[in-house]
């Protein structure tokens, strides 16, 4: 078994990286490798704008390929509660933005021919626990009348047509979402970055931002300095390195994953005939999905704990019981793959980005956000060239966590608390 991402371990070799000295200065320094950072890069270069990446390892070597291989439509709170919470316009605001995300992930792989797997099968939430169906037939009612007249309601009996298990009560099928090679579409788009323009230094970690003035900023890294007039922050969970202000807003969380040998196409016919991208509704919940080559992907928050080798494999071996439990006729089915990867968690569990002390950002989606990344990175370009201001969560607040300064320190008492909630509703 190896420890390591199924998704880094299948793709290409990023050919387009800078091999040559940092410059002195850039209009645009983009901070980040993953899909918000690559996909703003693109767009800058393909507007003429002289655009630099710094990366602090590869580039796609964090969530953006560290993932369960879901690139969904709607949201991830139950959509009545986000109703109840944010009010309707706002929710439906929200869920459309999910829309518009997936649709534009789908553009640039028509656009560059990315070969990355990519179908829109659809997403089914199911139901854990008989209560939890209620709550699925509420948000029904309500995508039905707001944001999604497609969305399918699916009762204990219709799963069983859906998924070989006798484990769910039910189901909400969401039929826009879609999921792709995670791996192999980093890759593709990084090289569209690189082929239009952008400067793209891997192994480049900063390690000072000084601001100058306006959005003016110094950024040092172990290899040279350079001056920016913009700079976009695109650190996920923002755990190492000189971002103190996003450090107090993000909550970095392990996610874990595990993926199975090949199995026989007719096996995983029987198994999931609809070969969509697959969620649980349990607060401390599973999600899954095949690949290409006929593997199951199966992961979740297994334990409340940050990703390292260690405790990916404990994690890895939770999975593993979960995975026998939904799905007893995978007992002997040897696992290829394990490992973990941060989420970059806000508390509201919706992305967050704008300007804040003259940097720009783009970040928190919570594990949602293989396909608002990507689109968010092309609407923070558009921001910093001054030519469009979409984003969709400009006037969203985010104070910072109270007591919190960037350890999180609570995550064993936040998991024992799921945990709870699970075994008694």
């Amino acid at each position: 078994m190896k420890m390591e991402s199924f998704w880094q371990d299948n793709r290409p070799v990023f050919t387009g990286g800078c091999q040559q000295a940092l410059p002195e200065r850039a209009d645009v320094v983009v901070i980040g490798g993953g899909f918000s950072g690559i996909s703003a890069a693109r767009n800058l270069a393909k507007q003429g704008i002289d655009v630099v990446l710094l990366e602090s390892e590869g580039v796609m070597s964090q969530a953006s390929a560290r993932n369960g291989g879901h690139c969904n439509n709607g949201v991830a709170q139950n959509f009545a509660g986000l109703v109840a919470s944010k009010g309707v316009e706002r929710a439906t605001e929200i869920y459309r933005a999910f829309d518009t995300a997936v649709d534009y992930v789908s553009s640039v792989i028509s656009e560059e021919q990315i070969d990355c797997d990519f179908r829109r099968s659809g997403k089914l939430k199911l139901a854990s626990k008989p209560g939890h169906f209620a709550a699925l037939q509420s948000s029904a009612e309500w995508m039905r009348k707001t944001v999604d007249p497609e969305v399918e309601l699916l009762s204990a009996s219709d799963i069983r047509r859906e998924i070989d298990s006798d484990q769910f009560h039910g189901g909400l099928l969401q039929k826009r979402s879609a999921q792709m090679h995670m791996g192999k579409f980093g890759i593709g788009l990084a090289e569209s970055a690189a082929r239009f323009g952008a400067k793209i230094f891997e192994y480049h970690p900063v390690t000072d931002i000084k601001r100058i003035a306006g959005y003016q900023h110094r950024i040092t890294t172990p290899r040279g300095d350079i001056l920016a007039d913009k700079v976009l922050l695109a650190t996920g969970c923002s755990n190492q390195g000189p971002f103190p202000w996003l450090q107090r807003r993000i909550v970095p969380v392990g996610s874990f994953i595990i993926t199975t040998a090949p199995l026989e196409a007719e096996r995983l016919q029987r198994l999931l005939p609809g070969d969509r991208t697959y969620v649980t509704s349990s607060n401390i919940h599973n999600y899954f999905r095949t690949t290409g080559d006929h593997r199951l992907v199966f992961g979740g928050r297994a334990r409340f704990s940050i990703s390292n080798p260690t405790s990916d494999a404990r994690s890895g071996d939770i999975l593993r019981a979960s995975l026998k439990k939904l799905f007893p006729s995978l007992a002997d089915v040897p696992i290829d793959y394990c490992w973990g990867g941060m989420v970059d968690m806000s508390a509201d569990r919706l992305p967050h980005a704008g300007e804040e002390n003259g940097l720009f950002y783009t970040l928190g989606y919570s594990g949602h956000g293989a396909q608002m990344s990507v689109w968010m990175g092309n609407v923070m370009a558009d921001l910093l060239a001054e030519k469009a201001n979409l984003n969709p969560w400009k006037s969203t607040s985010w104070p910072a966590l109270p007591g919190y300064f960037g350890k999180p320190w609570f995550l064993p008492m936040t998991g024992l608390y799921y945990k709870t909630k699970d075994l008694l509703f």
